[in-house]
């Protein structure tokens, strides 16, 4: 488990990182979401054990992580800046990673290159940009490592190559139990991987929940009520997040089980009422506003 612990970080007068606090288990997906300057490199590499929190503690398995070479063998970072010998090729980095990671599956990195058709002797800097993010993604999943830190990792891949290192991801997972923490500025690039996801801003964490959970206790539905006597009655039952009214139909974003909002209006009388499903951007909105912030703002655009 990678346990971030009240941690700050801050370069000159700006403080990059604002007392963070995050639990990341084991043999999950974990999204770190944020806008661009909202701390997400900066926690990254203090993850990585490349900064050093200016307060609190970050360690990996019970280890801090910061000038410890045993717990930084457990992980391998891949830079939103990922760096290559000038006139290096992919084998050329094969040799210097293994140097640094004793398990290191060379086999499997070389079937991965033919995989993506990355030519193992071809000089790195012909690569195009989504080329190298395929390289670099690469060496750190057959680093062998337990922990892969990604930071903004997915950016300049085209959707097939991207659901290629999904996929291997879930291999890796399920066969060794590979833990992927991938930093994005973009919600839509991580819901269809993530399990679990932190949302920085403004070096704080706004939101850190797991997405299954968001999933199934937030809901969304529209109805016409008989009266407004039984839209009373309805407001005493259920935990209503945002309301919506165009002429007599209420659209309400409400906490709870699908289960237990469908119980909610079978108690009330309605002319129409359907329950809808929420995306996942949907629930962030939702999620964020109640909180006084506008995620289409932050990560959206």
């Amino acid at each position: 488990m990678i346990r971030i612990e009240n941690v700050t970080k801050s370069f000159d007068d700006i403080k990059a990182v604002d007392n963070v606090s995050v639990s990341i288990n084991e043999n999950i997906v974990f999204g770190l979401l944020g806008t661009n300057g909202a701390g997400k490199s900066t926690l990254l590499r203090m993850v990585a054990g490349i900064l050093k929190p200016d307060e609190g503690t970050v360690t990996i398995d019970d280890r801090k992580v910061y000038n410890n070479t045993k717990a930084k063998r457990n992980m391998y970072f891949v830079s939103d800046t990922p760096y290559f010998f000038a006139n290096g090729t992919p084998m050329d980095m094969l040799s210097y990673v293994a140097n640094q990671y004793p398990d290191f599956n060379k086999e499997k990195y070389v079937e991965y290159l033919n995989t993506f058709s990355l030519a193992p002797g071809r000089k790195i800097n012909t690569y195009s940009k989504g080329m190298k993010r395929q390289l670099a993604l690469l060496l750190g999943i057959c680093s062998g490592t337990k922990y892969l830190l990604c930071d903004e990792s997915f950016d300049g891949l085209d959707p097939v190559m991207r659901q290629g290192i999904k996929s291997i991801f879930a291999k890796e997972m399920d066969e060794r139990g590979l833990t992927p923490v991938i930093a994005s500025h973009n919600l839509r690039e991580l819901e269809d991987i993530c399990d679990h996801v932190g949302l920085l801003h403004r070096g704080g964490v706004l939101l850190d929940k797991d997405l299954e959970d968001m999933k199934l206790n937030i809901q969304r539905a529209q109805c016409v009520f008989k009266s407004e006597e039984e839209e009373k009655k309805l407001k005493e039952k259920v935990n209503i997040v945002k309301e919506e009214q165009s002429g007599s139909l209420r659209t309400y974003t409400l906490r709870g089980t699908g289960e237990e909002i469908e119980r909610a209006f079978g108690e009330v009388e309605t002319i129409f009422f359907e329950v809808l499903p929420l995306s996942l951007e949907e629930i962030f909105i939702s999620e964020t506003e109640v909180a006084g912030y506008d995620i289409k703002k932050l990560i959206m655009g």
